[in-house]
Parts: C-alpha cells; structure tokens; sequence
C-alpha cells in the first residue's frame, strides 16, 4: 500500500510539474529574450540570454518616457481602486440592509451594468467625457472603475456579503445610538475587510492591464499608461523593437505578479464565498 501511495504521489507530481512548465515557459521565454537583441530572439529557443544586454532596460527609458508612463498608471491605479472600493462599499450597504422605493429595480438596473462589457460604453463614455472637457487627462480612468462594470461588480461582492450579517448585529448597533452611516463606518465596513481586500486587487489588476480605455481617452504620449506604452516601442518604421518590448513586459508585470502571488488565496475564497452566501 505504502508503496503505491509514493507511486502515486510520484506520478501526480510529475504531471504537475509537467503542467507548471507549459505555463511558467512563456513567462521564462520573455524574460530570457528581454536580455537578448532583436536578432537573437527569432533564432534558436534557449532558456539562457545569448548576449545578455542588460542595456535593454536602460534603452526603454531613453525611447519614450518609461518612467512617466509608470507613474501614470500607479496613479490611476491606486486612485481607482480607492474610489472603487469607497464606492461600492456603500452602495453594496445600501442594496443589502437599507430599506427605499425600487431598491430591488436598482439592483438589477446594477447587475445589467455588471454583465456589460467596456466595448459597449465606450462610445458614449467618449462623448461624455468630451462634455466635460475631460479627453486626454487620466480622469476617465480613474472614473470608469468606480461606476462602470468593475465597480458594479464589487458592489455585488459587497452587498453579497453585507447580506449575511445578522440583524442583531445592526439593532444593537442601533441601539447604541448609532445612524446608518455610522454603523456603515464603524461595524460594517471593518467587517468587509476580506471583500475589500479582494475587491481591490481584482479592481488594481483591471486597471493595471487596461488597454482600450487610454487608448481612446489619451493622445499625449506624457499621459500614456503602461499598456500603451508596451505598444509603443517601434523604430522609424513602425516595425516593434521587440527586445525592448520584452523588457519593458518584464518591468510591468513584476508588480501584478507580486501582487496576485501574495493575495491569490484571497481572491479565490472571496469568489467561492460570494457566490453561496
């Protein structure tokens, strides 16, 4: 018996393994090609940089301003994950224990938004934004994960949960003098720390990886945002320096890598439990 268990273990380890190589090589490949030229990376495939030219990261500064584009989407990030989280805090509160005409309305109203792809508002988000002399500036996209699909999304989390709270939580609460505001502020809120870390890194890492929206909303290549930045690395002739790419890849993915490493098990407990409480 012993002995079939060690086979066993033995044989699901190496098909793991197996597994965990066919997903981890890409990841590999372009960090391996980031320390080679352009001509080397459509040569052989080798799992060593051929000349390492740690220059690439140095030249990805000095094409376009890199660093700006970094910053940029730091910024937005950490702004519309903070609105975000505020917003759809309170909104989920509210759908889950305040009591108001077309409560239930408004809640399907907000799970339509949930399930409507960015690509579908985009048209008309462009010309509001135009009304508001907006284009151009980074503030549709800190806006667009607070109200849009990814804000409608962790409103649902929230008030998924905010549902599950017992009512006698909320009556001492009450009891104690407190306002719907303050019990929002003072019980609830702190309670929803797991959906809000969750919550959170699921709303960094969309805007983190966002390509359409600065596409449409920005031209001024000082206010570009990582994604686009990633796509701008070509030589006079519109072709891609693709070395330079890789390494500009790399640097932009270390982030979100740490992050979703680090908070992975939260977000899947966040998923299983929001959907059965």
């Amino acid at each position: 018996m012993r002995t079939n268990h060690i086979l066993g273990e033995s044989v699901r380890l190496l098909v793991l393994g197996a597994i965990a190589i066919i997903f981890i090589y890409p990841f590999w490949w372009m960090v391996v090609n980031s320390l080679n030229s352009a001509a080397e990376i459509f040569g052989k495939p080798r799992l060593l940089p051929v000349s390492w030219r740690w220059t690439n990261y140095l030249e990805i500064f000095q094409v376009q301003p890199f660093a700006r584009h970094y910053l940029n989407t730091l910024y937005v990030a950490i702004l519309g994950t903070a609105g975000n989280i505020i917003v759809a805090s309170l909104s989920g509160y509210a759908f889950a224990r305040l009591r108001f005409p077309g409560r239930n309305g408004l809640f399907l109203l907000l799970l339509t938004g949930m399930m409507m792809p960015i690509e579908v508002e985009i048209i008309p988000l462009y010309f509001e934004m135009q009304k508001f002399h907006a284009l151009d500036t980074l503030t549709p996209l800190v806006l667009i994960p607070m109200f849009c699909s990814q804000g409608a999304f962790s409103a649902f989390m929230f008030r998924q949960f905010f549902v599950t709270m017992p009512d006698e939580l909320e009556e001492a609460a009450r009891l104690d003098g407190l306002h719907p505001i303050g019990i929002y502020t003072r019980i609830m809120f702190p309670l929803s720390q797991p959906i809000v870390a969750s919550a959170a890194i699921l709303t960094f890492l969309s805007i983190w990886n966002s390509y359409l929206e600065p596409l449409v909303f920005l031209s001024d290549i000082q206010k570009f945002t990582l994604p686009l930045s990633l796509a701008n690395f070509n030589d006079s002739y519109g072709l891609p320096q693709w070395h330079l790419q890789l390494a500009a890849t790399t640097l932009s993915v270390i982030p979100i890598m740490a992050v979703y490493s680090f908070f992975q098990e939260k977000i899947c407990d966040a998923m299983v439990n929001t959907g059965m409480k």
